[in-house]
């Protein structure tokens, strides 16, 4: 190739690298006297005074660790434990209803390439708190809204008063309202379709569910969710898994389209 053609490819793909923003900073950062993040800060709040959610987020068990997370160690390699099961840390596993353990047991024995994300379909509510993309949260008066950079989705969590509906038709973030507990924001969802929430164990979440999180804020960078599963279809009696956030700094989104030039469909196999 002409080495004025190789001049002008470098320049195009520099140009598009820092469209990106993948390195720039993360404004309003607390600092410690060294100049370090202080991620043990205490939480930014709005102007009336309530806990503020703003800003990007990964999960605790983020697989692997991604490269532009700067405000943490990428050289550690932290296993999805709950993003294969939401249920790794409870001792005695989860309730299930007699259909759903022999769902369990046949979809964690050899099936999960039929797992959603795996065919490119929406994670869902409460799956997206342990998906290893990234999630900016935008917090205004009456409205908290989750862009999701799997596939380029959202969701909406509305703090406007209004109730839930009563008998709405199912969609993959169902329908979320929100209020305040103190500094504990509380959502309540429901129409949610029949989904897995998560990889590798399926377990399952059905229409008939109600899903409550409690987001608490606890520092700059920690965010801890509560999150209870009230599904009487599918389990005998609720249950309840914490889930943990970490503040991301200094990057942006990217464009992740699941299906975009996708080639490994086809060569998926079931162990």
């Amino acid at each position: 190739m002409p080495q004025h053609r190789l001049f002008i490819l470098f320049a195009v793909l520099s140009t598009t690298a820092q469209a990106q923003w993948l390195n720039y900073p993360t404004p309003g950062v607390p600092k410690t006297p060294s100049g370090l993040p202080n991620l043990g800060a205490p939480a930014p709040r709005t102007s009336d005074g309530k806990p503020d959610f703003s800003g990007m987020w990964e999960a605790e068990n983020t697989l692997p660790c991604d490269p532009r997370d700067v405000a943490r160690n990428c050289t550690e390699l932290r296993i999805g434990a709950q993003l294969q099961n939401i249920a790794a840390d409870l001792k005695d596993g989860l309730p299930y209803q007699p259909w759903a353990a022999d769902l369990v047991k046949q979809r964690s024995s050899g099936l999960a390439g039929l797992s959603p994300t795996l065919r490119c379909l929406p994670a869902g509510v409460p799956r997206i708190h342990t998906q290893p993309q990234f999630r900016k949260y935008v917090q205004i008066p009456g409205l908290l809204v989750i862009l999701l950079e799997y596939n380029a989705s959202y969701r909406q969590i509305f703090m406007d008063g209004r109730p839930l509906p009563v008998d709405p038709q199912p969609s993959w973030n169902g329908y979320s309202t929100g209020r305040w507990d103190g500094d504990t924001l509380v959502v309540e969802t429901n129409g949610l379709r029949d989904m897995w929430i998560d990889v590798r164990r399926g377990n399952p979440i059905t229409e008939a569910a109600k899903v409550t999180e409690r987001f608490r804020r606890i520092n700059y960078g920690n965010m801890e969710i509560e999150v209870t599963v009230d599904d009487p279809k599918a389990y005998t009696k609720p249950w309840t898994v914490k889930l943990n956030q970490y503040i991301v700094l200094n990057t942006e989104m990217l464009d992740y389209i699941c299906l975009e030039n996708e080639r490994d469909a086809a060569h998926l196999m079931s162990k």
